[in-house]
């Protein structure tokens, strides 16, 4: 059918105005894209225990992080003797408040001092990760190790469960975050009296540890 020229020109008017109105309606989407937001959920390895206040790996990285991508922020959201299941818990309140594009799991190590199954850390941290990336954010899994004298089988079944979480879930994973200092020559160097936490000085040391990890996750 051929159609007569005004009827052409209204066609060809009526497809340049859905054009327009698609490229319109696309704007928002891509101008939507979030500046990174980064939520670290952890216990007092990362809740600044026995430091003074900014001392912490976490302040730090708030502090690289303006210097480096100053749009990003970092919500704190660690509580010193947090467990594992504590975590998964608060995780579901603190990611609707939030809407963290990116997640750091620190938790684990509270399990394994108070002898809890391997089995529910591995599943409370399988539940966390499966939680955030529902929720649309990257997920970068802190993992620990236990002292020697645990035993071997112990130690090398608990470092175990972050490397299957990781895998299981395609997310990123530093292996050890105390690497360097829980292994350094003079370890009672880098940990205040109790032996368990980290000195002031170590925490550089273990932004250092995370950063390479992290970085990939906020572009």
């Amino acid at each position: 059918m051929k159609l007569k020229p005004s009827q052409g020109r209204s066609r060809r008017w009526l497809l340049a105005a859905l054009a327009t109105a698609a490229v319109t309606l696309g704007a928002p989407a891509m101008s939507a894209a979030k500046d990174p937001l980064i939520l670290v959920l952890g216990d007092s390895l990362s809740a600044e225990y026995g430091l003074a206040r900014g001392q912490g790996w976490v302040a730090l990285l708030q502090q690289r992080l303006e210097k480096n991508l100053p749009q990003a922020r970092v919500v704190n959201a660690s509580v010193s003797g947090d467990t594992s299941a504590g975590g998964r818990a608060r995780l579901p309140g603190l990611l609707a408040r939030h809407q963290p594009t990116v997640v750091v799991i620190e938790l684990g190590a509270n399990d394994a001092l108070r002898g809890l199954p391997l089995q529910s850390t591995q599943a409370n941290l399988q539940a966390m990760v499966q939680a955030s990336q529902a929720a649309g954010a990257k997920v970068l899994l802190l993992g620990m190790q236990v002292p020697p004298n645990y035993g071997s089988a112990y130690g090398r079944d608990f470092a175990a469960v972050f490397s299957v979480v990781a895998r299981q879930n395609k997310t990123a994973l530093l292996p050890f975050l105390l690497a360097g200092i829980a292994d350094a020559p003079d370890p009672l160097a880098w940990f205040q009296s109790d032996r368990i936490h980290p000195t002031a000085k170590a925490h550089p040391r273990m932004l250092d540890n995370v950063w390479p990890h992290l970085q990939p996750l906020l572009r």
